[in-house]
């Protein structure tokens, strides 16, 4: 094997190397890109659905203390006695 076609190989594996690492970057940068239908989005910004353990908390906390109150509107809410939102 000559020089000449040593460095044809090196050239042609990292030309193909690149191009699988282009193709798998590709892939999987477009995996997240899915659109939320508008009608779900209202539960993706509940604080419930937080990952924050502190949001959850004091989601939980604040139905407790409307519900415990008999009413809603205080803290920003709508709604009546029922605790129902």
């Amino acid at each position: 094997m000559s020089g000449f076609e040593a460095l044809r190989r090196h050239l042609w594996i990292a030309i193909a190397s690149f191009v699988v690492f282009a193709a798998l970057a590709l892939l999987t940068s477009t995996g997240c890109a899915a659109r939320t239908a508008v009608y779900r989005r209202e539960h993706l910004v509940d604080p419930i659905m937080s990952f924050d353990a502190r949001a959850r908390l004091d989601a939980r906390r604040m139905k407790s203390f409307e519900a415990r109150e008999g009413s809603t509107g205080g803290t920003g809410g709508a709604g009546g006695g029922c605790a129902c939102k």
